[in-house]
């Protein structure tokens, strides 16, 4: 089953963006690099709680 998650900016913190992972098959916080719009910059987006 997969379920929603949403990642944050490492740097401010703000959820931006948000994805679906099957928490079965990956168990382990889910990181990329995004681009954040408050920062105005590539930067890490990690998983977050709801």
């Amino acid at each position: 089953m997969r379920e929603i998650i949403h990642l944050a900016c490492e740097e401010c913190s703000r959820r931006n963006y948000h994805t679906t992972k099957n928490k079965k098959t990956h168990s382990a916080k889910f990181t990329t690099s995004k681009y954040c719009k408050f920062c105005k910059k590539h930067t890490n987006h990690k998983e977050s709680k709801l």
